[in-house]
């Protein structure tokens, strides 16, 4: 039986996390990956709901945002973005404590071609620096899924972060007034990015275990 389109979306969307190919050998992946393999993957997973977000919570962060050394130009992506989008992930994610595997055009095109996911980028001194991509689920699309925030290693740690939170924000409550609640899966060992997330003001709710069979890999859709 063939996979729903949600289903399969999911699917997509996780395979930014995912470090899975057949094709690898125990000699060619790193100690993380080894036991990814062995054990699966562990998601922390968090939630902050929209009646928390008051207007002194926005305004905490935008003092925040003033504050930082920089100021960034926040875009919705189209799809003569992909390739920089791309190069902003691969880039981002070499840094994080987290299992990595480059992404690839193809799988960006499926999950751009979704009418409920949106890609929004941060353009910092004239260069795209950053990028956050917003998935909507739900019967009337209540929930909003971080389904990935990445910043360059130049960026990283000096509000770049804060800056593509706070415009994913004004991105849901503009165009999705359905919103109730918004959700992010953080690696159990990424702790930056827990860290991070948790100081916006998400509240950790459960933990998910990812096995293999649970992304879908290159042979699957060839």
């Amino acid at each position: 039986m063939s996979e729903s389109k949600l289903d399969l979306k999911k699917r997509r969307i996780r395979e930014f996390f995912s470090t899975f190919k057949s094709k690898h050998k125990d000699k060619d992946i790193s100690e993380i990956q080894k036991e990814v393999l062995q054990q699966g993957m562990i998601y922390t997973q968090v939630r902050l709901p929209v009646e928390k977000i008051t207007k002194d919570f926005e305004d905490s962060l935008k003092e925040k945002i003033e504050q930082g050394i920089f100021r960034a130009n926040i875009r919705v992506a189209s799809k003569s973005d992909l390739n920089s989008i791309m190069e902003l992930y691969n880039k981002a994610w070499l840094t994080a404590n987290t299992p990595f595997r480059p992404i690839e055009i193809d799988s960006l095109k499926t999950i751009f071609n979704d009418p409920d996911t949106i890609f929004l980028i941060a353009k910092v001194y004239g260069r795209d620096s950053g990028f956050v991509i917003l998935d909507f689920e739900g019967e009337n699309k209540e929930f909003a899924i971080i389904a990935a925030l990445g910043v360059i290693p130049r960026f990283q740690r000096k509000g770049l972060g804060t800056v593509l939170g706070m415009a994913a924000w004004n991105y849901i409550k503009e165009n999705h007034l359905n919103v109730k609640e918004i959700r992010a899966e953080v690696y159990k060992d990424n702790f930056s990015s827990s860290n991070f997330i948790k100081w916006i003001g998400f509240e950790e709710f459960g933990k998910k275990l990812y096995r293999k069979e649970d992304f879908l890999i290159e042979e699957d859709i060839e």
